[in-house]
């Protein structure tokens, strides 16, 4: 990838970005400027309500995709291919990657979000957010 970048961009239920290098607004490398992985991963999260952080083909990151699609929120995948990136995106959620992050806070991990949903807080958030309509 150009820009020494390795981030590629998906939208939950789609593949990976072929051609443009944007989608939904996210910039992945702005006016060809090399970016550090933290301030990449910082940007990224401010661009959407919901981002996760993942490894290509990652169990986990499918399962937060569906818990959040089920309460009719999607998330923006981020797919990240440079250790730098994962380890960026892991330091700014406080948890592995997959990393979940709601309005750019970070929520951790699939366990994060399963604590969200059980305690009755995650629709609310999502909501506050403006990622459920309604």
């Amino acid at each position: 990838m150009q820009g020494g970048g390795g981030v590629s961009c998906a939208v939950a239920g789609e593949g990976p970005t072929p051609g443009p290098r944007r989608r939904l607004g996210l910039t992945i490398d702005p006016a060809g400027d090399v970016e550090a992985p933290a301030e990449r991963v910082g940007r990224l999260v401010r661009e959407s309500p919901v981002v996760i952080f993942a490894r290509r083909g990652c169990c986990m990151c499918h399962v937060m995709r569906r818990l959040l699609a089920a309460v009719g929120a999607h998330a923006t995948v981020i797919e990240v291919e440079e250790a730098a990136e994962e380890a960026a995106a892991s330091a700014a959620a406080a948890a592995a990657v997959p990393a979940l992050f709601v309005g750019g806070a970070p929520v951790g991990g699939l366990d994060g979000l399963m604590g969200l949903h059980l305690s009755g807080l995650l629709v609310p958030r999502l909501r506050e957010v403006g990622a459920l309509c309604g």
